[in-house]
């Protein structure tokens, strides 16, 4: 190849425009812009291939103002799994029973506000009480379920957004996934106010409501040998992406080796060198098969409240042809497969 020769750099022309014409010209610079085109590109590729597309959701997504972006991705099946950390659902929960965030400063004085019972996540605040209050309704909720058997978190989190539709003062992530069939996964329920719910209430009146998260991992595993093939899209990193990950690796405990997924995006704001997996770059991932050696991947090294929004806006405008003629996944979970 002759480098000399490669397509130029063109600075990025301001003008009148969609947000697909803009990241159009994103893709003819370079740096991070160069890389969100790339990545939005990828995943318009995904919808219009016969991919699972899988979503790792980690970060303070909900508190930052990301829900109903969530939200739309699984009511217009932009995603077909999720699998996310526990915050981001309990702050899904807690804002679709009406209780927003409020809008604050990341350089407030934290013991005035730790003496007026006031949390802070970032430039973001949620008053101590009504963080209870949604806190008690999950102890409620969880005790009116069966203690005799435990539960896939896919099957509690199907069951919670069951009610919360019956409650909700708009539609949210549990809500939606709940109506439109979209399973999603908490393998780490009980680091969130999620466990310290569960936990009050065994605590207080002995309810052993209890969580199966090899059955998590099971179905997950399912989900991708049942798949023609699997994209993904990480959110920051964590337990949500390990989890998602690891289904290529296993699929010979169903009778299947697995290939790796076939496209992947990652945002984040960590870099490799540091061994961490939110850091952890796609050419490290192929060395354990998680991503396919021919995969279409790229890393957008940027923080998601700027970079998602600017993708599925331009998605939901170029794909909006592409979207409705999505086909829903068939999705075996474990009672069909025999698992208890």
């Amino acid at each position: 190849m002759d480098e000399r020769h490669l397509p130029p750099v063109v600075p990025l022309p301001i003008s009148p425009g969609s947000v697909p014409e803009l990241v159009a010209r994103m893709g003819n610079t370079s740096f991070q812009a160069r890389n969100l085109a790339l990545a939005t590109e990828i995943w318009s590729n995904m919808l219009r291939d016969e991919v699972t597309i899988f979503l790792g959701l980690a970060g303070a997504m909900v508190p930052a103002g990301m829900r109903t972006l969530v939200a739309y991705l699984i009511q217009n099946r932009l995603i077909d799994c999720l699998v996310s950390t526990g915050a981001n659902l309990f702050h899904d929960l807690h804002e679709s029973l009406g209780r927003p965030h409020r809008r604050g400063s990341a350089t407030a004085d934290d013991v005035r506000l730790r003496q007026a019972l006031v949390n802070r996540i970032y430039d973001v605040y949620a008053p101590e009480e009504e963080i209870v209050a949604s806190e008690d309704f999950i102890t409620a909720f969880s005790e009116g379920l069966d203690a005799g058997r435990p539960y896939a978190t896919r099957e509690y989190l199907y069951l919670l957004g069951q009610r919360l539709g019956k409650l909700a003062k708009e539609e949210g992530i549990l809500t939606s996934a709940a109506r439109a069939g979209v399973p999603i996964y908490c393998p780490a329920i009980a680091d969130s106010v999620y466990g310290m719910a569960i936990a009050t209430g065994r605590a207080k009146s002995g309810h052993r409501l209890l969580f199966d998260v090899v059955k998590d991992a099971l179905e997950t595993l399912q989900i991708a040998v049942a798949a023609k093939g699997t994209g993904v899209i990480y959110i920051g990193g964590g337990v949500p992406k390990n989890f998602i990950q690891q289904t290529q690796v296993y699929g010979e405990i169903l009778g299947r080796k697995l290939a790796g997924h076939r496209y992947a995006i990652q945002v984040t704001t960590d870099a490799p060198q540091w061994g961490g997996l939110s850091g952890s770059s796609f050419e490290e991932a192929r060395s354990w098969g998680k991503v396919a050696a021919g995969a279409t991947a790229v890393t957008v090294y940027c923080e998601a409240t700027i970079a998602l929004p600017i993708m599925v806006s331009a998605l939901a405008e170029s794909c909006a042809e592409v979207i409705p003629k999505r086909k829903k996944p068939t999705f075996i979970m474990g009672e069909q497969l025999g698992i208890r």
